[in-house]
């Protein structure tokens, strides 16, 4: 079913028109124009940065990428509830700058039907499992008919990780500390019956400039830009942060945002508790994930003072209606923006906040460890059924070779 006999992988280097790179086998012109689409599905439920990291894994495999949501409905009957409706949902995947197009109300389990519906040539997947509520692969069919890709499952960050952290209320998963606290909720947090399943467990994100590069843009401010500044934590980067963004985004014809995120220890005096849930690490790639940003300062001076607005020459600086704590020694820290006359209050229209989130959470608490260990217990059945089905197959291999 893929046109013109194209195959991509995860390890080919393939420019935009999904040809080899120079030094390889020149493309024939008819190959040259055909675009490659690529369909990835999700839950996309409490979008992170693991999750961006799959969709820009996808978008290297071809050109063209369509991300298909499920509903709430779907959601609720193979998993448990959401935490975020399908509207929400929706309006995190479109930031998503990977993303090229998204489908609303997704099937649970991908068919070959799907796929042909909108003209997809295969569809590409993280290297975990997922099962439907009968325990089956979702991806069988699209495996069978070698439409299936598949790409690396980001090491350190889930779902169930994160909401681990919330429930949890300590600052262990900080970046300058290590609590042996949180490992052992985190083991709990994931824990099911026998063992752990080695998708649904938790481990600690490590940062490399490498996966800073893969999600940067890259691009420098251009002449005739307007250059705006943002400010925050953008902790457990959500809907109200992407609306917040695009109105920034939308001050201007040419915009060219930069957004200053607040090392850990910043945001946790202002903040309080165990904030921030995710740490600067984390918060550098989910920020830099979204359409709307085109740059970010990682650990950003809490004061928005003279040498920065001028380093990055700033045309313009905003700030949403969430209050604006003082700087340590009690002053405003957008003073000097405020003196120039280019400080400007965005109202995005949602009040969403990372706070309202962990409330979301902690009222389900019982639902999602419930849900948790679900997954776990049917994912380590997998896990059983794979290793019986490849001691058969090493027994009848054995007994074929001794006859």
């Amino acid at each position: 079913m893929i046109k013109n006999g194209h195959h991509a992988t995860g390890s080919d280097q393939r420019d935009e028109a999904g040809c080899s790179k120079p030094g390889a086998s020149a493309c024939s012109p008819e190959k040259r124009k055909r675009v490659v689409r690529l369909w990835c599905d999700g839950c996309y439920d409490m979008v992170h940065y693991g999750h961006s990291n799959q969709l820009r894994q996808a978008k290297a495999m071809g050109d063209y990428l369509i991300a298909g949501v499920h509903t709430d409905a779907e959601i609720a009957k193979h998993k448990g509830p959401p935490v975020f409706t399908q509207e929400e949902r929706y309006k995190m995947v479109r930031a998503i700058k990977w993303v090229d197009e998204i489908v609303e109300g997704a099937p649970y389990v991908t068919t070959l039907e799907t796929l042909d519906k909108y003209n997809c040539d295969f569809c590409v997947h993280g290297d975990d499992i997922t099962l439907t509520v009968d325990g089956k692969d979702t991806y069988e069919e699209v495996k069978r008919a070698g439409r299936y890709r598949e790409c690396k499952r980001t090491q350190g960050v889930s779902t169930t990780d994160v909401v681990g952290r919330m429930l949890l209320m300590t600052k262990a998963h900080h970046s300058n500390l290590d609590n042996p606290d949180y490992q052992q909720h985190a083991d709990n947090f994931g824990k099911g019956p026998k063992g752990h399943s080695p998708w649904t467990g938790v481990s600690q994100f490590l940062q490399t400039s490498q996966k800073i590069i893969q999600f940067a843009s890259g691009k420098e401010p251009q002449p005739g830009d307007t250059i705006i500044y943002v400010a925050g934590a953008f902790d457990l980067f959500h809907i109200g942060h992407v609306d917040f963004l695009e109105m920034v985004y939308k001050q201007a014809e040419r915009p060219y945002v930069i957004v200053g995120l607040h090392f850990d220890q910043e945001v946790n005096r202002y903040k309080g508790k165990n904030y921030p849930i995710m740490n600067i690490h984390e918060r550098t790639l989910s920020v830099l994930a979204c359409r709307y940003v085109s740059e970010v300062v990682i650990g950003a001076p809490y004061a928005v003072g003279k040498d920065l607005l001028d380093h990055f020459k700033v045309d313009l600086v905003c700030h949403g209606k969430t209050e604006v704590f003082p700087d340590k020694d009690g002053s405003d820290p957008y003073a000097e923006p405020r003196k120039r006359g280019i400080l400007k209050t965005i109202d995005s229209g949602n009040s969403l906040t990372t706070d309202d989130i962990v409330q979301r959470i902690i009222e389900n608490r019982l639902q999602f460890e419930a849900r948790n260990q679900k997954k776990e217990a049917k994912e380590m059945a997998v896990i059983e059924a794979m290793k019986r089905r490849e001691q058969q197959d090493q027994s009848e291999a054995a007994s074929e070779a001794a006859h």
